[in-house]
Formats: structure tokens, sequence, C-alpha cells
């Protein structure tokens, strides 16, 4: 293995929420008078903080969101979460095989930790994930496309960037690892693949990563 470490992404690279998160989030938008499509919403927001979300809606129409937006579109979600998320096909083998090749391994989301457990729990991934391999924009002053996040998950590691990998597939994520210093692989099993630019390499398949990697 070229690298010492192994930065997942969260959402629609080990779980498959993208789906649930983002018609949800349009369809709360659109109720709360800003009007947006899936499409939108996964082209503004996917893979970004929530304060992202705050940001655009007040650039775009000089009105701020509601106080309790966060805590009640994350209440929606969780439940979502609770009757439909799943584990992104390949996840597990992909982590069963980094585990068994003695890969170090953690997780960097845009997602707060509770979203990261909540998800985790419910398709079994919490198996791989002990605290200290968990890191959330929560723990860093700025999210993506800001390197912050990936640097502190690489300083909590113990690994330099330059041995890093990042496995995202979101544009934002590209841009942060780009800006931390870090190879990126881009997954395109959700985003298209002309918007990963600056990717180290793209794959389709996340069962094929950890091959790809060595």
């Amino acid at each position: 293995m070229r690298y010492d470490l192994v930065i997942f992404d969260n959402d629609g690279v080990l779980v498959d929420s993208e789906p649930i998160s983002n018609t949800l989030l349009a369809a709360y938008l659109t109720e709360l008078g800003h009007p947006t499509s899936y499409e939108e919403s996964l082209h503004d927001y996917m893979g970004a903080a929530m304060h992202r979300v705050h940001d655009v809606v007040e650039e775009r129409t000089g009105q701020r969101l509601p106080a309790d937006f966060d805590d009640v579109f994350h209440a929606r979600v969780f439940a979502a979460f609770q009757r439909e998320l799943e584990p992104v096909p390949g996840a597990v083998q992909v982590l069963e095989k980094l585990a068994a090749d003695g890969v170090p391994y953690c997780v960097a989301s845009s997602g707060s930790h509770e979203r990261i457990r909540v998800g985790h729990r419910k398709t079994g991934l919490d198996r791989w994930f002990d605290e200290d391999r968990v890191f959330s924009s929560q723990d860093v002053g700025r999210g993506k496309p800001a390197p912050d996040l990936f640097l502190y998950a690489a300083e909590r590691m113990g690994v330099r960037p330059q041995k890093c990998v990042v496995v995202e597939d979101s544009p934002l994520g590209v841009r942060a690892a780009n800006a931390a210093g870090m190879d990126v692989y881009g997954f395109t099993a959700m985003t298209p693949a002309a918007r990963l630019v600056g990717a180290t390499q793209l794959f389709s398949d996340l069962g094929e990563l950890a091959d790809l990697l060595v």
C-alpha cells in the first residue's frame, strides 16, 4: 500500500445517505419558501456542512433560515435513516480488506458526530469505526472545501498529509483534499466524473477500491 492512511468521506461513500438527505433537504427548503429541486440540492449542498446551506440561502435571497432549521432537518433525516439507510455496496468489503491488511483508515465527514453515528449504527458499519477513527466538521472551524477537516484527521491519526489518500464523492470534498495536499480518489457512483475535477483517480465500484490503492 502506497498510503499510510485512507480517509473516507461518509455520506455517499460509506452510507447511501445522499438520496435520502437531499430529497428531504430540497423538500424542507421548498416548504420554507426557497424552491429547490433534488438535483439542485445535490449540486449545491452535497458534501457540505450545514452552515453552507444557511450561507447559500442568505446570499441568494437575503433571508435567514429559521433558528431551528438544523434540528428540524436532522430529526427528519434520522427518522428516514432508521427506515431506509443502507451501506454503500462494497463498503463492508473494502473495510474488511483494509482491516485484514492492517491499513489505517478513518472517516472525515461534513456531517455531525451524531449523524455519522446514527448512520453507522443503522448500517452496521459502527463495528469498523471506534471513536478514535471518526472526525466531523464539528471538530474544526471550517468545513469542506477548506482543508481543515482532512488535516485534522491526519494529525490525529499521526500521518503526514502527503501519505494520506481521501475517498470522496463530492466536488467540495475533492477541493478540500487538494488543498490539504492529499491524493484523492473520486467515487463516481452518484457524481458525474466531470464534476470531480482534481481527483487523482476516478472509480465507480467501492468494492474495487482496496485493489486500486495498492
